[in-house]
Order: C-alpha cells, then sequence, then structure tokens
C-alpha cells in the first residue's frame, strides 16, 4: 500500500478514536455540577448531579497521584446522587504546598497529611445532610491517612459512615475500629491481599476474599478486583460496582446506576493522540540520515559502562537542590549517564540544524501540550503549577543530555529491537542499583520506573517517528523535554526536614 494512502487512513482512524473516546468520556460528566474549589491552599473539585444533594464521599488518591486518578469514583459516585469532594495531598497535582515532615514516622509526613485531609472534612461536613455522617474513599497511600484521619474525627464526634481503601494497608485498623470498612484489592496485588484478608478474619476467623463479616456494630467486607494491579484497579468495573452497592448499603439508598467505565476510553484516547502523530511527524522536511549500527562492541559499552558508574554517585553526600523526592539526584544520575554514552559514541554525535530543532519542537509540543492536554483532562495532573516550571527547566540539563545518548545508543530510529530493549533496560537496572546502594534516601527512584516504562512506550514510538524524519538529535531533543516535563509535574513536592 502506498505511503499516503496508510498515512492517511492511519490519520482517519485515529481522528475517529479520538472523537468517540472524547465523547464517552465527555458523556460521563454530562448531568454534573462540576466545581473547583480552594480548601485553604488545597485545592479540590466538587461534583454532584445538577442541583441535588446527597451523602457527601471525600475522595483522595495516593502517592505521586491526583484528584484526576481518581475521577471513575468521583464519576461513579456523583452519578448515583452523592455529593464527591476530591483533592489533591500536598505536593501533588495542583496543590502549591510541599509535602513535609519525615516520611517514615507516623507523626511526620503522615500526621501532616491527615491534618489536610480532616480539614477537607471539616468543609465537607458543612455540605453534609445525611444523618450516617460523610463518607471517606481513598487510594493506596491515602488509605492510612484517611482512616487515621476517620479516628481523629470520631473521637471529636464526627459522624463516619464508611471508609472504602483501595489498594490499602494501614497498621491502624484493629477489631473494633473502624466500624464500617470496604477494602478493594487488585488480583495482582499479592502483597496487599493477605493483610486485608487478616483484617476481615479479626471479625470472622473463616472468612474469605468476597464476603461480608459482622461483629456487633461493626462490619466488613474485602473484595478482590479480577485482571488488575495497582493503577488499573482505579478503573474496574468490578471495584466501582462494589463500592457504589457499599455506599448505597451505608446509606440505605437504591439506584440503578452502574460503574461509570472510562479507562478503556481514556487508552483510546492517548492511541489515537499517539498514533496521529505519526502522519503528522511525516510532514517534517526530511533529511538524509544515514544511520549506521555502532558494532556491537561499542553498543555493550556504551550500554555497561553507564550502569556501573551512574549508580556511584549514589555514594556522595546528598545534594538536594530540588524541591521534589530524589529529583536532584536523578538529574545527575540522567546527565551521567548520557554523558558517559556520548563520550562512547562520539563519533556518531551529529551536529544541529534547523530540521533537529522543528523536529525537537514538534515532538515536545504533541508530547507535552496535545498528549499532556488529554491526560490532564482525563486521567492525571499534568499541566504545572508556576513553582514546578523552574523544576522541569532543572531536570532538562539531565534529561536531554540521557535521551540524545538513548537515541544514538539504540539506533535513533532504526535501531533493532533487542537493541533498543537492552538500552532502555540498562537505565531501569542502574537506577535500581542505586536505590540498593542508598535505600533510604533513593528507595523513591523504585517508583519511577513504571513511569519510564511508559514513557519508552509511548513517547519512545513518537521519538521514533522523529528520528526517522529529522535525525537522532530531534528525537533526543525532544524527548528529553517531554520526560523532563512528565517527572516535574508528576512527582511530588517535598521540602526536606
Amino acid at each position: 500500500m502506498p505511503s499516503p494512502v496508510r498515512n492517511s487512513i492511519l490519520c482517519i482512524v485515529a481522528l475517529l478514536s479520538i472523537g468517540l473516546s472524547v465523547y464517552h468520556l465527555e458523556r460521563a460528566r454530562a448531568g454534573l455540577e462540576t466545581s473547583v474549589v480552594l480548601i485553604g491552599d488545597t485545592p479540590a473539585t466538587r461534583y454532584r448531579l445538577n442541583n441535588t444533594t446527597g451523602p457527601v464521599v471525600v475522595v483522595a488518591h495516593g502517592f505521586a497521584g491526583s484528584r484526576q486518578l481518581m475521577q471513575a469514583y468521583s464519576l461513579t459516585l456523583a452519578k448515583a446522587g452523592y455529593d464527591v469532594i476530591a483533592f489533591d495531598f500536598e505536593g501533588h497535582g495542583r496543590n502549591p504546598v510541599p509535602m513535609s515532615g519525615d516520611v517514615t514516622a507516623i507523626d511526620g509526613t503522615t500526621r501532616l497529611l491527615v491534618e489536610e485531609t480532616r480539614r477537607v472534612i471539616a468543609v465537607a461536613n458543612t455540605l453534609n445532610t445525611s444523618e450516617q455522617g460523610i463518607s471517606l474513599l481513598g487510594h493506596s497511600m491515602a488509605t492510612d491517612v484517611i482512616l487515621r484521619a476517620a479516628l481523629d474525627e470520631v473521637d471529636t464526634g464526627t459522624r463516619i459512615a464508611t471508609i472504602v481503601g483501595i489498594s490499602m494497608f494501614s497498621q491502624a485498623i484493629n477489631r473494633t475500629e473502624p466500624s464500617s470498612l470496604l477494602i478493594i484489592n487488585g488480583q495482582w496485588e499479592g502483597r496487599l491481599r493477605e493483610p486485608a484478608l487478616e483484617q476481615l478474619q479479626l471479625l470472622k476467623p473463616d472468612a474469605l476474599e468476597g464476603e461480608t463479616a459482622r461483629l456487633g456494630d461493626v462490619v466488613r467486607r474485602v473484595v478482590v478486583a479480577p485482571h488488575v494491579e495497582h493503577v488499573s484497579v482505579l478503573y474496574s468495573s468490578k471495584a466501582l460496582n462494589e463500592t457504589l452497592a457499599w455506599m448505597n448499603m451505608t446509606y440505605g439508598r437504591r439506584g440503578d446506576t452502574e460503574a461509570i467505565s472510562i479507562g478503556g476510553w481514556i487508552l483510546l484516547l492517548l492511541a489515537g493522540i499517539v498514533f496521529l502523530f505519526k502522519p503528522l511527524a511525516q510532514l517534517l522536511p526530511r533529511v538524509p540520515v544515514h544511520v549506521q549500527e555502532i558494532p556491537l562492541r561499542t553498543f555493550w559499552i556504551a550500554v555497561l559502562l553507564p550502569t556501573f558508574i551512574a549508580p556511584m554517585i549514589a555514594f556522595l553526600p546528598a545534594v538536594e537542590f530540588l524541591p521534589v523526592l530524589v529529583a536532584d539526584y536523578l538529574m545527575m544520575h540522567l546527565a551521567l549517564f548520557g554523558l558517559v554514552q556520548l563520550f562512547v559514541v562520539r563519533l556518531w554525535l551529529p551536529g544541529v540544524n534547523w530540521q533537529a530543532i522543528a523536529g525537537s519542537l514538534l515532538l515536545a509540543l504533541w508530547g507535552i501540550v496535545v498528549f499532556g492536554f488529554a491526560l490532564d483532562r482525563y486521567a492525571a495532573s499534568f499541566l504545572p503549577t508556576a513553582g514546578r516550571l523552574a523544576i522541569v527547566l532543572f531536570l532538562c540539563a539531565g534529561t536531554v543530555l540521557f535521551m540524545v545518548g538513548d537515541n544514538l545508543v539504540s539506533g535513533a530510529g532504526y535501531g533493532r529491537l533487542w537493541r533498543r530493549i537492552v538500552a532502555r533496560f540498562a537505565l531501569i537496572v542502574s537506577l535500581a542499583a542505586a536505590a540498593a546502594i542508598d535505600p533510604d534516601r533513593l528507595v523513591f527512584l523504585l517508583l519511577i520506573l513504571p513511569v519510564l516504562i511508559l514513557f519508552y512506550l509511548v513517547h519512545g514510538l513518537m521519538g521514533r517517528w522523529v528520528a526517522r524524519q529529522s535525525g537522532p538529535l530531534a528525537a533526543g531533543l525532544g524527548l528529553g523535554l517531554c520526560l523532563a516535563w512528565a517527572l516535574g509535574v508528576s512527582f511530588p513536592l517535598f521540602d526536606a526536614p
């Protein structure tokens, strides 16, 4: 099939995918009144049916998450008549206030997040019309925070109707508290399923997953959402329907509202945006790209040498100049990794030309603005607060060097698959080694690894198309800007104690 025809078909399919996805995603919001409010410095979004009131549910996200990430639950509950308030924790999403305190101590960072949650609860109580009180729903890190906040609130006389913990782990649970609790874990979250079952069996020793246990006034249920893990559980129809049924049981409400399933439409939308970029990239002025595959011996040196050298800076005293967890170390690690690779393959380093600049700008604009806007509206925070822009610029010093080196070593759009996989896997091994050298300081590097893998799959594919048109430098520069942005806007702000 001729290339213009193939590109036209791809363009039409991508546009149809985008249009269909946006239609369904916007339809999920139809009939809802959505407003952004500030609770002190904490940004929050209120979802409710137009001109109606119902029991209030406070929704909290997990570590490195945002209120956008919890939209499937917020929309599902709001469509069923609940008044939902979802908020961004300190250091996350649009919240300009950094996290602080000792992350390893309950009386440190956790206590500060509990206090923030209680400020949100105080506002929620002013909106609540239910005699049973408000309810709390949280994911991952937030499950421990909302539970501790609920216990403090109960001690002061506030009524908490129920708690829903998704991917839950908390050592604050005992035989009598909380009095009403639903725990939902993904099937592939084995480390969380065992303690969840133990918490259920505090009420009924022979209880199994999928059962509801009662002991006096205490009621608990533990559910497993099939075929999902720590993030995809947030879009599981099973998890959403269980949450809705539990809330309806708690408040004695009836309804035939079903879960708002948006996960598949989000994936289709983002895929459409990515593949629409391919025919767009082919409009770039094509420069003669004579990619000579580097010799096998040079390739292995370029891969293995930085893999072992870069983690060595973990032995150096900590230098903290960015208000983001491990971002300063990550910048130095990526910069050193890239510099070593550039030194090894220096004879293949291309010159700067206007075609490379044009290609890198197109890639950066599409990957940050177009892809990022869709991600921010439907899935995760991607638009930064003003304070994060400086962080993005600092990160560029490492990400650009790394991505240019990576493109040269992996083949700049023409490299064989096994080489691309090995080159990218080397960085993951290198970061994991750094975390092993200094786990107290660098353990959060492990949380970046899934982000890197997704980045390679999505932005890396777009970079490959640019490299074929405009050369390896264009792809490296563009991908470096995109990676700096993705890391700078998504990882939590933190003021070290």
